[in-house]
């Protein structure tokens, strides 16, 4: 079971589940508006999104043995603690559960085609494993647009099916919010995706993958981005400004300066010099932590709004 748990990476799939969770209880939970998902409606939801990406850490898995072998050799679960076989039908039973699950949610909200979202979802994710990481930043890009997927799931899902012309602007202005989070997502998340292919460079070379690193070298993606962690930076610091301080979201402003701009101005200062294995592996962890500050925000966001907002 041990080993399975780390196949599945549980630790992400947590993550996961705890980014939805707060997206609805620590936030659209608190702002009086009528959504279309009962509680235990919305937990089939989490657990179709973590079944589905379950799959794809397993898939991915299978199609990356021999590059894992070289990259992290100690993490290799696939032809070691479990066989292939038995790793190919844990893929497809958590595809069957989680597309299965998201099938029953779509006819629940009375929208039968929103079905194809899983199917879609699966269906990339495996696209991904077998040939879409082999292509230059669209495995990245893939990878980043799946987490805002996670987002913007929850808005389709619970806000879009209870919103009617009475409640339109409100509805508008909470899925623009949810949006917003999943862009700030995939912006850190495609850059966390590079910061990757720099730490497994060696195995992506050796099974003639084209990523950044490969293309470019070590020391210009790097530099690329170094570039990249600019833009975060900046997008944060401009709504810290335009629409946190202005709404006197003071308690909002400072969390974001302080769990969000520090940490990302310590990562683009260290990305700037790192050169070692173990390095982009400590960035990598870091830009995790941020998406995990990034996600606590929503709380914050709400707890300021209801307390603390003019």
């Amino acid at each position: 079971m041990h080993h399975f748990f780390k196949l599945i990476r549980y630790q992400n799939l947590l993550l996961l589940a705890f980014m939805q969770l707060l997206l609805r209880y620590g936030f659209l939970k608190l702002q009086n508006v009528p959504l279309s998902l009962a509680d235990w409606q919305y937990g089939l939801l989490i657990a179709s999104t973590i079944l589905i990406a379950a799959a794809g850490y397993v898939i991915n898995d299978i199609f990356d043995q021999d590059t894992d072998a070289v990259n992290k050799p100690k993490q290799v679960i696939v032809g070691k603690n479990i066989s292939e076989g038995s790793a190919y039908n844990i893929y497809v039973a958590l595809n069957i559960a989680g597309v299965g699950i998201g099938f029953y949610l779509s006819n629940v909200i009375q929208k039968p085609s929103f079905a194809a979202i899983f199917i879609v979802v699966a269906a990339t994710l495996y696209l991904y494993a077998t040939s879409l990481k082999q292509m230059l930043l669209i495995g990245n890009f893939i990878v980043a647009l799946l987490l805002s997927c996670s987002v913007i799931i929850v808005g389709v899902f619970d806000l879009l099916p209870a919103t009617y012309e009475g409640n339109q602007r409100e509805m508008a202005t909470l899925f623009s919010i949810l949006t917003d989070y999943a862009i700030f997502a995939f912006i850190i998340n495609f850059i966390r995706e590079i910061v990757k292919d720099l730490e497994d460079v060696n195995g992506d070379y050796n099974q003639n993958m084209t990523t950044l690193p490969i293309l470019l070298g070590m020391e210009r993606t790097t530099k690329v981005v170094f570039a990249l962690s600019f833009i975060p930076v900046l997008i944060l610091l401009y709504y810290v400004n335009k629409y946190f301080m202005a709404n006197n979201l003071l308690i909002l402003a400072i969390y974001t300066l302080l769990f969000l701009v520090g940490p990302l101005l310590y990562f683009t200062i260290k990305i700037y010099s790192a050169k070692k294995q173990k390095d982009f592996h400590v960035l990598s962890l870091i830009l995790k932590l941020i998406i995990l500050f990034g996600v606590i925000s929503i709380a914050v966001l709400s707890y300021n709004l209801k307390y603390h907002a003019t």
